[in-house]
Parts: C-alpha cells; sequence; structure tokens
C-alpha cells in the first residue's frame, strides 16, 4: 500500500475531491480531503465517508489514517 493508491481510492469514492495523503512505511498515513459532500456534516460522519471509501483495507492494510476533513470554504479560510 502507499500514499498514491490510497489517494487514488479516496478520489474514486469522493468524485471531485482534492485529496493529498503522506506517508512514507506503507500501512500509517495523514490525508486532507476536501470536498463539497461535507457540507453540513459533523467530523465524524465526514470520517466515516472517507473510511468507506478504504473498505476493508482500513484496520488491514491501512494500519493508521489521521484525517483533515474540509470543505472548500473552510479549506480557504485555514
Amino acid at each position: 500500500m502507499n500514499a498514491d493508491f490510497v489517494r487514488q481510492l479516496i478520489e474514486a469514492g469522493l468524485p471531485g475531491a482534492r485529496v493529498d495523503v503522506q506517508g512514507a512505511d506503507g500501512v500509517h498515513f495523514e490525508a486532507t480531503v476536501i470536498t463539497p459532500a461535507f457540507a453540513g456534516k459533523l467530523p465524524l460522519a465526514r470520517h466515516r465517508m472517507v473510511y468507506a471509501t478504504l473498505g476493508e483495507r482500513m484496520g488491514g492494510e491501512i494500519h493508521a489514517l489521521a484525517l483533515r476533513t474540509l470543505t472548500p470554504e473552510e479549506a480557504e479560510r485555514n
């Protein structure tokens, strides 16, 4: 597993999302996901949306994933 493949999986599951994934060891990753689909959703719901794109890989091939989930408006303010 590598960061680019994790990014591709998230982008496929959240079309139109801007995704940046870092992680050099192949099992621990950090991702920033920016999509309008997060509007009106609490952080836990946003994280679940991202986890759903990774399916059974979470907890298996992907041991840990630190997430930063933002709407485009939130990203512009940061």
